[in-house]
């Protein structure tokens, strides 16, 4: 029931008394032409209200939340408490920089931490997503072939297994997009790569490892090819989880990067923010950077860049984001940053390998965080999906890996279970997985009406999607 279906009136919270300071009236142009309606409940019913929706939701403090490439982890809470120190929750943007010398240290020292990481030599907190990240990755791409009268490169090379925002960001910056296919063995198909790459190519997206959960063996000889034909190499680093602190994006040949703070350095990940995509570059394209950038000694400063792209977001970036990053960094250390990439390759391969005598894996070979199962051959034998076996795992207080993706896997379901979850967490997931499978080949029809155990159950989706409502519709 949504808060407006609870609310009645003259019950309403009216505690504080009528304001002691005289009213400035507004002029009657811009005055509502009727009262604003807001629901009339008290304090009791309103916290019940909340709560029974909190409830009602499913993340990862609820259960196991294995969302491939995504990195749906548990994030320490020491990290949120480092976030809410009034140093940092009760500055504002525009104080003077000398006021403010801590968050301006904050900012400075996750760049050198995260540089050290990626092997970057500089790096912005502005773009305010990985998304976010990649547009602004692509603008200094832009802005440098444009600094050197380089203007005939419009074009971008993208694998078909990107992720869905590559292409777009790589469109917005103006960019036609050139899809080159897979090989056999999940990665970049290098004899296509080579015949797509000219001197039209701007430069190449690439995630690494990639959307399959694989490392490319052949990294170094796809970004040289880039080189060769005088384009750039942009990393995305979305599944940086898999390798951060074991291998460098720097190394691999990338010369811009973005990183989701929120999935890989401890932000709560999901329901629409706030997230952080910083974009680290080598030196040649630092002059192209947001002026967002710290520099100093004695007393720190924030530069522009002389040929700055410009700003990409108001102020600093979601500030708070970063401070728990570096919380994040700072508690793991040197040693722990690579050991949590370890432990999220090995939750991925031991699951991995308890499933495959029954799942199809995609490619069945030694993954790193995350890996892709087909249930096509299931779906023609059982006529279950693998939308049903989603929805199953839903009743099992499970949600669901992510289905139908990537786009070059039929019947795709792809799982990241992280290096925060447990051998026994892994174990009662694997143990409902195999149950699903042989749900699916003893009663079929319970896994088409499933879930059937959570507060809805099977949603019309499509329907949805073609149909939304997105607003409460008032009748009094």
């Amino acid at each position: 029931m949504l808060i407006f279906e609870k609310s009645r009136s003259g019950r309403g919270m009216h505690m504080l008394p009528e304001c002691d300071v005289p009213a400035v009236m507004p002029e009657a142009k811009d005055m509502r032409e009727s009262a604003l309606h807001l629901p009339e409940m008290s304090e009791n019913d309103l916290s019940r209200h909340y709560t029974e929706l909190a409830k009602k939701s499913h993340g990862v403090n609820d259960g196991f939340y294995p969302l491939g490439s995504c990195t749906m982890k548990y994030n320490p809470k020491i990290n949120n408490d480092m976030a809410d120190l009034p140093g940092f929750t009760e500055v504002h943007p525009l104080q003077p920089e000398h006021t403010v010398q801590g968050c301006l240290e904050v900012i400075g020292t996750i760049e050198k931490y995260l540089c050290e990481i990626t092997r970057m030599d500089r790096m912005t907190m502005q773009p305010a997503a990985g998304s976010h990240g990649e547009f602004t990755g692509l603008l200094l791409i832009k802005a440098y072939h444009e600094s050197r009268g380089d203007t005939k490169r419009t074009k971008i090379i993208v694998p078909d297994s990107a992720h869905g925002t590559n292409p777009a960001s790589a469109a917005m910056a103006g960019y036609s997009v050139v899809s080159v296919p897979s090989g056999p063995d999940g990665c970049v198909d290098i004899e296509k790569l080579k015949e797509a790459a000219g001197d039209d190519v701007a430069g190449l997206m690439l995630t690494n490892p990639n959307t399959v959960g694989l490392f490319d063996k052949n990294i170094l000889e796809i970004t040289e090819i880039i080189h060769q034909c005088g384009g750039l190499n942009y990393y995305d680093g979305a599944n940086l989880n898999a390798v951060m602190g074991i291998v460098r994006p720097g190394d691999m040949g990338f010369d811009v990067i973005h990183l989701n703070l929120h999935k890989t350095f401890s932000t709560p990940h999901g329901g629409g923010g706030p997230g952080s995509g910083p974009v680290g570059c080598k030196q040649f394209l630092s002059p192209f950077l947001p002026s967002v950038l710290v520099e100093g000694e004695d007393e720190l400063t924030f530069v522009r860049p002389k040929q700055s792209i410009g700003e990409m977001k108001s102020f600093y970036g979601n500030f708070l984001v970063v401070v728990r990053a570096l919380s994040y960094i700072m508690t793991l250390g040197k040693e722990g940053i690579p050991e949590a990439s370890r432990n999220a390759v090995l939750n991925a391969n031991y699951m991995m390998n308890k499933l495959k005598d029954l799942y199809t894996m995609a490619y069945d070979e030694v993954c790193m965080h995350e890996f892709v199962m087909s249930l096509e051959d299931l779906k023609k034998k059982t006529g279950v999906s693998a939308m049903d076996i989603a929805k199953g795992l839903l009743d099992n207080g499970i949600h669901p890996p992510t289905m139908y993706f990537p786009l070059i896997v039929k019947e795709a379901l792809m799982a990241e279970p992280t290096e925060t979850e447990s051998k026994e967490t892994l174990d009662e997931a694997i143990a409902v997985f195999r149950s699903l499978y042989h749900e699916a080949q003893e009663h079929a029809e319970s896994l088409h009406s499933a879930p059937v155990k959570t507060p809805v159950t099977r949603l019309d989706e499509v329907g949805a999607a073609r149909h939304p409502v997105l607003r409460y519709q008032f009748e009094p």
